[in-house]
């Protein structure tokens, strides 16, 4: 693929045609958001009947949990989808953080169902995640193909008008195609020309992004016709702190031939989900890998690919800043002020042209972002932003 944006970007200011990113201004970050919402799962809820889990990853106690466990941790959300009735599909993490350790982690699909009168997260059911029909051309770590942690690590999820799934992946990266009921519905589709260190197929090959740096983010077109899956981190070769948004044709099921970049704030820095505003704007999470009051940065930005200073990169705006959040109303006993202070924060929806719904990924049991030495709950929150999106109405249904 050919990183064309960048390359007309610089060809443009050669000719004098585009004026230098010094001589546009960025614009002007939206304000303080106001915390509308607030309700939690706590950390210690499994899958009613569900398998043990967590047997690699040592004895513990990890912030007061000891493994392994008896059922199938509810934890670590990584991706969500709004439902349209007060529901979200939510999916799990890889497991506990890496191949080694999370071979006996169901990958799965959580439908949850948060009340923010009581500030209570409800789970209402979901689904494992399978390979029945063997369309994986690799060894599953199960010989009833039902997918683990040690399998993928799937990170970004979007439902598609049919009512199927597409999630991203980290060890390929991989676009994966799942059924309503969590069937793998076609072969990992690879991403040409990046490979992560876990990629099956890599065959002492030399990977190109690092590990757990893959499809971390990923964004549907509003008129459902493509994919926008974001890498969390740089491609060999490319500026460091520069990300690839790919676009990937549903029709034709294909990848195009260029890609959009977002960059990052820092080098260090990581994006968390990415969602569409309209045909060119996005909302994208990015942060710091800090946690607790370490934590420094935690935000959710606007991203226009329309690209007005023409340096090949998405401009940003501000929309909210999740560690100066507002909080009138003291919403779960908290000040006036509401930091949301988590290592990792993956997952964003858009719920009408000023409110957001966000939530965390718990890193279940060694995130401990709230309070330290305790193991994080799963905190939902609904954000209000300071002035309107103007959002494409397909959007927002």
């Amino acid at each position: 693929m050919r990183k064309l944006s960048i390359t007309l970007g610089a060809a443009a200011l050669a000719l004098g045609l585009a004026s230098p990113a010094s001589a546009v201004p960025r614009p002007a970050d939206f304000g303080q958001a106001t915390l509308t919402g607030f309700a939690v799962l706590p950390a210690e809820t499994f899958v009613p009947g569900s398998e043990p889990s967590g047997s690699a990853i040592g004895a513990g106690p990890f912030n007061g949990i000891a493994a392994p466990f008896s059922g199938q941790p509810v934890q670590g959300f990584s991706g969500v989808v709004r439902r349209g009735d007060g529901t979200y599909d939510v999916l799990s993490d890889n497991g506990y953080g890496n191949k080694a350790n999370s071979a006996d982690f169901l990958l799965r699909v959580h439908r949850i169902s948060p009340d923010l009168r009581n500030g209570k997260v409800k789970v209402l059911g979901g689904f494992n995640l399978s390979d029945p029909d063997r369309r994986v051309p690799f060894a599953l770590i199960r010989a009833d193909r039902v997918l683990t942690g040690a399998d993928f690590d799937v990170e970004s999820i979007v439902r598609s008008a049919d009512g199927t799934y597409w999630i991203g992946d980290e060890f390929g990266p991989f676009l994966l195609h799942f059924s309503s009921s969590g069937r793998l519905l076609r072969a990992p589709i690879p991403l040409p020309g990046v490979r992560a260190p876990e990629n099956p197929d890599l065959n002492g090959g030399q990977p190109n992004i690092r590990s757990s740096k893959g499809f971390e983010g990923m964004a549907r077109s509003v008129d459902g016709r493509h994919l926008y899956p974001l890498l969390e981190g740089t491609v060999d070769g490319d500026t460091p702190g520069d990300l690839r948004m790919y676009d990937f044709d549903l029709r034709t099921g294909r990848y195009g031939s260029t890609w959009r970049t977002y960059r990052l704030e820092s080098p260090s820095n990581a994006i968390g989900d990415a969602i569409s505003v309209d045909d060119h704007r996005f909302l994208v999470i990015e942060r710091d890998n800090e946690q607790g009051d370490a934590a420094a940065f935690k935000r959710v930005y606007l991203a226009d690919a329309a690209d007005r200073d023409h340096d090949g990169r998405m401009d940003k705006t501000l929309v909210a800043d999740l560690l100066n959040l507002a909080n009138p109303r003291g919403l779960g006993g908290f000040g006036r002020t509401f930091r949301f202070p988590f290592q990792t924060i993956e997952d964003v929806a858009l719920l009408d042209d000023h409110t957001l719904a966000l939530l965390n990924d718990n890193n279940f049991p060694f995130s401990s972002g709230r309070t330290a030495g305790k193991a994080d709950n799963d905190e939902f929150i609904t954000v209000r932003l300071a002035r309107p999106l103007h959002a494409d109405r397909r959007a927002l249904q």
